[in-house]
């Protein structure tokens, strides 16, 4: 969710716990998938199948559009499995509050003073078990449309994640679907203390909540008149605010259009259920799973396991955690045992960015994956802006190293900007290198948004938000990618061809990364050494070697866009000795194009390739034996 500001009350420091180590269909087919690389196409749902380009500021669904679910047609994922993917966060699904009229199908209207942009917010859900109303044909039959989607998506290779935001819910909370016997969130609590252990909810006892007072240049809808519009929101007792604020008046920069799940934590920060036992963190799935069973637990926990559980039985593959370290590892260990419970091989990926908590959420909380967003991509961005040095890499990946599968990797996002935007690079090309890069030096999936492939600028003041990111607040028609989508075709017919070229890039790059077998093995970064040894190696470089028992790679990357790295690349004695080489030339070729060809010499057990690295160019060299 990372928008706005956070206010962390209630989580106490963490204890840290102490590598996994020229592409074709049929090998991609072959292969083990624990022994593949994951590829993770984010794609925001509301967004992807729209074709309309008019984007007027606010616009309505009539005035620029909607996409659907029935738009991921089979030659839709056909085409996004064949860039290189292998699983698709659909991002948005959940029902969450909107400003549209779908009272017609029993769904209460939500108030634009506790919405953000019309389109709304995906992470203030209103209705855990069903789908957003704007993303079917016939918003009656919608949860019947999105089982037709994964269906698809299944039936083309593909795993499907979705969303699940246990931190918080909408304002407005109210659910269409709950399968019997279940209640919704806030239905029993105990409304006049502050903090009671199985309260979904924290309150402010005997006082009203009031509408953030907003800055003068903001107004809902644009100022749109509409009859909810009029800076009321009926709350009482007030609730605390999603990003922990305790205000009856909560801050424009808070999250305000959503509340704060109480998980059993105190508002001084104690906890109110069983601990973990110690050195608990090297147990396994099960372990975990039957250390809570016969626990009382927190009404809260409840609630969000049966959520998740609902959606694996519905057939979604995995979820994506949004900020995950402001709910208790605990938690974790409880929900995310039960879905590995239920579905061992499901996708588990959290929304953590203090590094602090990196092992505890993966340990104790049992989480598959954690965005790598403050070391690797934050350090990606600085040298990509001409701030930062690659010499910075070799720390983090070293930091990491015991992790380092676990660590997705990432040069965009829905909360991020996009790479081409003036506030970024200005430039897609300048990815390509930090895309190779962060694509290949690691046995960590590899993320992608939807768009980033073809160039997309997130251009356009769409209504709420910043328009150097494509909008998650609003309707709205992604130009770049539209051209891609050329009305329904998915072939790429109206894409530039500087769009076209970069396509090609992502597809060549990808694809290798999902049949490689040496970018699941060893890694051994040989920027330090060249650093200190070769003439002309420059810290706007970067080289390491990836390699497996059938596969040896040198991958070699130019942050650089204005002169080529002519250098001689020396190989240590010891990664000689480890490839068990003996003195002599051998063939590199290049993986990504094919084209270009470069000598390893072998002397005295020493290795050097004189290589020339042209401006923003990746080489994925592998050694012919």
């Amino acid at each position: 969710m990372k928008v706005f500001r956070w206010i962390f009350p209630l989580l106490a420091p963490a204890v840290l716990l102490s590598c996994k180590g020229t592409s074709d269909k049929t090998k991609s087919q072959t292969m083990d998938q624990s022994d593949k690389k994951i590829v993770v196409y984010q794609v925001f749902t509301r967004l992807f199948g729209n074709t309309n380009t008019a984007n007027i500021p606010w616009g309505t669904i009539e005035d620029n559009g909607v996409g659907k679910f029935n738009d991921f047609t089979d030659k839709a994922l056909e085409e996004i499995r064949a860039l290189g993917v292998t699983h698709i966060w659909y991002t948005g699904v959940p029902h969450h509050a909107v400003i549209r009229d779908y009272t017609a199908y029993g769904i209460s209207n939500d108030d634009p003073d506790v919405v953000k942009g019309r389109a709304g917010s995906p992470y203030a859900v209103k209705d855990y078990y069903n789908v957003n109303p704007d993303l079917a044909v016939d918003p009656a039959k919608r949860l019947d449309e999105f089982r037709a989607l994964l269906e698809r998506t299944h039936r083309q290779g593909l795993k499907a994640i979705m969303d699940i935001v246990p931190n918080h819910v909408a304002r407005h909370y109210k659910s269409l679907s709950n399968p019997p016997g279940t209640e919704d969130f806030g239905v029993s609590d105990d409304v006049t203390v502050e903090y009671a252990r199985n309260n979904n909810f924290y309150y402010i006892p005997g006082q009203p909540f009031s509408v953030p007072e907003f800055p003068d240049w903001y107004k809902p809808l644009g100022g749109e008149p509409h009859p909810m519009a009029d800076g009321k929101f009926e709350e009482f007792p007030a609730k605390w605010t999603g990003n922990g604020s305790r205000m009856t008046r909560p801050d424009f920069n808070d999250w305000y259009e959503t509340v704060k799940i109480n998980y059993g934590v105190r508002p001084d920060g104690t906890k109110d259920f069983d601990t973990l036992p110690a050195g608990f963190g090297q147990k396994s799935v099960s372990d975990h799973y039957n250390f809570w069973q016969g626990k009382d637990v927190p009404d809260s926990w409840k609630k969000f396991r049966d959520i998740a559980l609902y959606w694996v039985s519905f057939g979604v593959d995995g979820f994506r955690f949004d900020m995950a370290e402001m709910v208790p590892v605990e938690f974790w260990s409880y929900m995310n045992s039960a879905i590995k419970n239920a579905n061992p091989d499901a996708f588990l990926l959290a929304e953590v960015y203090n590094p602090s908590l990196y092992r505890d959420y993966l340990h104790l909380g049992k989480m598959d994956y954690l965005y790598d967003k403050v070391e690797l991509y934050d350090t990606l961005k600085n040298i990509i802006q001409g701030h930062g040095s690659a010499d910075h890499i070799a720390g983090i990946q070293a930091g990491l190293a015991d992790i380092e599968h676990h660590m997705l990797h990432f040069l965009e996002n829905h909360d991020e900007q996009r790479l081409p935007s003036p506030a970024f690079a200005g430039n897609a090309l300048k990815g390509k290198p930090a895309m190779t890069l962060s694509a290949t030096i690691s046995t960590a999936p590899t993320m992608i948004y939807f768009g980033q492939e073809v160039g997309e600028h997130g251009e356009g003041n769409a209504g709420f938000g910043s328009e150097t990111r494509t909008t998650i607040f609003d309707y709205w028609g992604v130009p770049a990618h539209q051209r891609w989508m050329n009305n329904g075709k998915f072939d790429g017919g109206l894409l530039t061809a500087e769009e076209s070229a970069l396509r090609d890039f992502y597809k060549r790059l990808l694809n290798f990364t999902i049949n490689s077998s040496a970018l699941m093995g060893k890694y051994q970064e040989l920027h330090s050494y060249n650093r200190a040894n070769s003439p002309g190696y420059y810290e706007k470089g970067y080289a390491f070697a990836r390699w497996s028992e059938d596969e040896h790679l040198l991958i070699l990357v130019n942050f650089k866009d204005w002169v080529a790295d002519e250098y001689e690349l020396k190989i240590p004695s010891d990664l000689i000795m480890e490839w068990q080489l003996a003195d002599g030339k051998y063939q590199l070729t290049d993986q990504l194009y094919q084209e270009k060809k470069y000598e390893l010499i072998v002397t005295d057990g020493l290795g050097t390739v004189k290589v020339a690295v042209e401006p923003l160019e990746s080489l994925i060299l592998k050694l012919e034996k």
